[in-house]
């Protein structure tokens, strides 16, 4: 995958002022990909995929609404500047927490509820909630199994609807919209059967609901030969979706559509530098300062991340002399591997010769690259920065300090 001299100059320069490892995100490439949604009625920014409130402020101007899992995502979206009003702030979960259920009934904030528990604890506090529920159609996909979100395998949304309805109904409270998302990487093949379940089920719960989320999942390109999903038919079938509904209810309603990494994986990338070469008689690794606790895609469902070869002294993209070879971090752990498959078996990637001190730069990690980062090891947050539309760099997260994490402690 090419990188514009244009993008490599100012990673340069960055690299001269701060240390690697850091994120980088291209703020043009996420206005495109949001662009390319427009059909839809609302879109809903799926926070978790990229949590960073200088990304959330950008999605916001483009009046996108916001889907949150938890309290924290709360606070970041109103820092953003998301209102509970009109359902900009949606929260989806499959529990409440005490602390989290209070905010959410003190600032009137709609609730995706995901179990028939969450229907009972926000009745007896709060008769009269705006609530959608989240339907588990007994069928699920993804790239990985982790990322199958529907079927019995799954801990995502309600199973039983009817009992869940006699509970809506026993607390009185306001039942608008229903929400069917069943996992990652969704392809018009099984888009089908998930557009006439959401039909079937509206039509079973027979209420005057205001809305229908497709979730998210949209299909997005990792690998160099596959391709992102056909806009323009995914919404054709939700449209037609949406217009049997309508006529069942005999009433208007809104279709959304819930991205995440369809509207920020394209834009993130992550640089670091080869800090070590080692060799076994199976493989070559090369070991660079960034670890799975900063990209844990490929550890967690052994996710392929496109990775160019940057040359220390002329810092061009490497392209001669290629060699197999294993892309390991720093963590104190054998599985800190970021070549390697979904059953956690080591793959090698071919690339151009390597040497210490060359930077390797991993593509595509705008969604859960930063905001699934861990500080295992005792090591900090790395920095991110943002190539604005202006192309202007701008620092949108500053590098953790290890005093900060030793301050969290009692000492």
């Amino acid at each position: 995958m090419k990188i514009k001299k244009k993008i490599l100059k100012k990673i340069h320069k960055i690299i001269k002022k701060n240390n690697t490892p850091f994120w980088l995100y291209k703020k043009s490439v996420i206005l495109k990909q949001i662009k390319k949604l427009k059909k839809f009625d609302v879109i809903r920014f799926a926070q978790k995929s990229c949590s960073n409130i200088n990304i959330l402020k950008i999605i916001k101007k483009k009046k996108l609404k916001i889907d949150v899992v938890s309290l924290g995502e709360i606070e970041r979206a109103l820092i953003a500047g998301f209102s509970p009003k009109n359902d900009e702030i949606v929260f989806t979960s499959d529990i409440f927490d005490s602390e989290t259920l209070l905010r959410i009934v003190n600032l009137n904030i709609t609730v995706n509820i995901g179990s028939i528990d969450m229907i009972k604890q926000l009745g007896k506090i709060s008769p009269g909630h705006n609530i959608w529920i989240r339907i588990n159609p007994k069928f699920g996909y993804g790239h990985n199994r982790k990322t199958n979100t529907g079927g019995e395998n799954s801990k995502h949304g309600i199973w039983n609807i009817k009992s869940a309805i006699k509970k809506i109904e026993k607390y009185k409270l306001k039942l608008s919209g229903i929400h069917i998302h069943i996992g990652s990487g969704v392809n018009l093949k099984n888009l089908k059967k998930v557009c006439k379940t959401m039909e079937k089920k509206v039509i079973e719960i027979n209420k005057k609901i205001n809305v229908i989320s497709s979730g998210g999942g949209l299909l997005t390109p990792y690998k160099p030969n596959e391709k992102e999903i056909n806009v323009k038919k995914h919404y054709k079938y939700w449209k037609n979706t949406k217009n049997k509904i309508e006529k069942f209810l005999n009433k208007k309603i809104l279709l959304e559509t819930e991205p995440g990494r369809f509207i920020t994986s394209k834009s993130g990338l992550l640089i670091s530098q080869v800090r070590a070469i080692k060799k076994t008689n199976k493989y070559k690794f090369i070991l660079i300062n960034a670890g799975f606790n900063d990209l844990m895609r490929p550890i967690m469902y052994g996710s392929y991340h496109n990775i160019s070869v940057i040359n220390k002294n002329n810092f061009k993209i490497k392209k001669k002399n290629s060699e197999n070879v294993v892309i390991a971090g720093p963590i104190c752990e054998s599985g800190d591997i970021f070549t390697q498959k979904n059953n956690g078996n080591i793959i090698t990637r071919n690339l151009p010769k390597i040497k210490v001190g060359d930077y390797i730069i991993f593509h595509d990690v705008g969604a859960y690259g930063a905001s699934m980062s861990s500080n295992y090891n005792s090591r900090p947050l790395i920095s991110e920065f943002l190539l604005t539309s202006k192309n202007k760099i701008k620092k949108i997260r500053r590098k953790q300090n290890i005093k900060e994490l030793i301050n969290l402690e009692i000492i």
